[in-house]
């Protein structure tokens, strides 16, 4: 994939699929220490061992509309081409943590891409789920929870417009103060 908030995407889709009502993701980068580390979490139908290990397979998928899976093993091959590391760990009935740390000064480093669009995409697709957004850098770190947002809410629904809005806003202002004015 071009943007690793594109992996994101899928992987976080896979928790929607597992039935998750939490999906949270955290998205740690230090130029000092030259990581980016992300790593999504749920707390969906989880995996046995064996799953675990088809699902980092290229060519299987448990989608009856192709034959091959590809998102996950290129979030894999992503992360390690740059020397950095990918883990799944997952547990039936408890849910699934997928980490992918890169080198960010690798020459294959895949660019973050738009990950405040991903993210609130995310929310908007699926209103019922929680997602626990945390971002990170060197100059300091901010979280955007929905159920926070849900409580000071009520009623109104995540994904109405002037909603959405704000949670743009939010993340662009909150990644522009921990970037230093690039919000990806």
């Amino acid at each position: 994939m071009r943007e690793l908030s594109l992996n994101v995407m899928d992987v976080a889709q896979n928790s929607v699929r597992a039935q998750a009502k939490v999906v949270t993701i955290t998205v740690a980068e230090s130029d000092r220490e030259d990581r980016l580390t992300i790593e999504i979490a749920d707390d969906g139908c989880g995996m046995t061992e064996e799953q675990v290990q088809q699902v980092i397979d290229p060519f299987f998928t448990t989608r009856t509309t192709r034959k091959v899976g590809l998102g996950v093993p290129l979030f894999k091959l992503s992360a390690e081409q740059t020397g950095g590391s990918f883990d799944i760990r997952s547990k039936q009935g408890v849910g699934t943590t997928t980490t992918a740390s890169y080198v960010k000064s690798h020459v294959d480093m895949t660019p973050l891409g738009d990950i405040n669009d991903t993210v609130k995409l995310l929310i908007q697709c699926n209103p019922q789920i929680d997602f626990v957004y945390t971002r990170s850098t060197d100059q300091g770190s901010f979280t955007l929870d929905t159920r926070e947002l849900k409580e000071v809410l009520g009623d109104v629904s995540l994904d109405t417009p002037d909603v959405l809005e704000w949670i743009k806003d939010y993340l662009e202002e909150n990644t522009q103060n921990i970037v230093g004015g690039a919000s990806t």
